[in-house]
């Protein structure tokens, strides 16, 4: 059994009640959900750094769009359907009333359920927790192809993204994702031991060709506000 599908829900939180919310997400919602048939693993993340504005990548520009993005929590199960019973958007229909009350705690919420196409393990990939426990630290990234053809992106991954990943120091994992649900058209998902590992990723290839390839290619992407996103894993407790 493979956690071939993931649920990530990007969302901010005000400063007050923000423990408390904390305490029942990590303590009281997160493992209830783990109880359902399907569901594999979570994990959630404070973010650490987000885009900058002179970034060179497209970001949609659309203030109606929802554009949390301090927390990342992320469920992964065996298939995407795992996630319709219910899905996200009528969840609220089997919570109880002080559980809804928490949740609505959240701003500018924005999900995807994504399937996996890919994945690669990177160096560190014998340095995960468990067998589903996700990374310390993450970079997801939610994106539509925008004026990229379809099959330069899966060339891109397939020939030059995920065989670089495999070598990366400090990755643990890389996984490629396409959207069944959400905004995004595809999506990624990096694992790494530490921000070193982040650091050493965006510091670019090593190869001309693919640094070439790269910054032509993600030009024409057009990422969801603030992302892609690192984060701190902050549940579980990284060990």
């Amino acid at each position: 059994m493979q956690d071939r599908a993931f649920w990530v829900t990007w969302y901010d939180l005000p400063a007050t009640g923000r423990e408390k919310y904390l305490d029942w997400l990590h303590g009281s919602f997160i493992p209830k959900m783990l109880k359902k048939p399907g569901f594999l693993h979570a994990a959630h993340y404070e973010s650490e750094i987000k885009i900058k504005p002179e970034s060179r990548l497209n970001q949609l520009n659309d203030p109606d769009f929802p554009r949390g993005n301090q927390f990342m929590l992320v469920f992964g199960g065996v298939e995407p359907h795992t996630f319709a019973h219910p899905s996200p958007h009528n969840l609220h229909s089997e919570l109880s009333a002080e559980e809804n009350a928490m949740l609505e705690m959240r701003s500018g919420v924005r999900t995807s359920i994504f399937v996996e196409v890919a994945r690669v393990d990177g160096p560190d990939a014998n340095k995960r927790e468990g067998e589903y426990t996700l990374a310390p630290v993450v970079q997801i990234g939610g994106y539509k192809s925008g004026t990229a053809d379809e099959e330069e992106i899966m060339e891109f991954y397939a020939q030059g993204r995920m065989p670089e990943m495999g070598h990366l120091p400090c990755c643990m994992r890389m996984r490629k994702y396409v959207s069944v649900a959400g905004w995004a058209d595809h999506g990624c998902f990096y694992e790494f031991t530490s921000l070193k590992g982040s650091d050493n990723f965006h510091a670019g290839s090593k190869n001309p060709k693919m640094a070439a390839w790269t910054d032509t290619l993600i030009r024409k992407f057009i990422h969801a506000p603030g992302t892609p996103t690192v984060g701190n894993r902050i549940w579980p407790p990284v060990k």
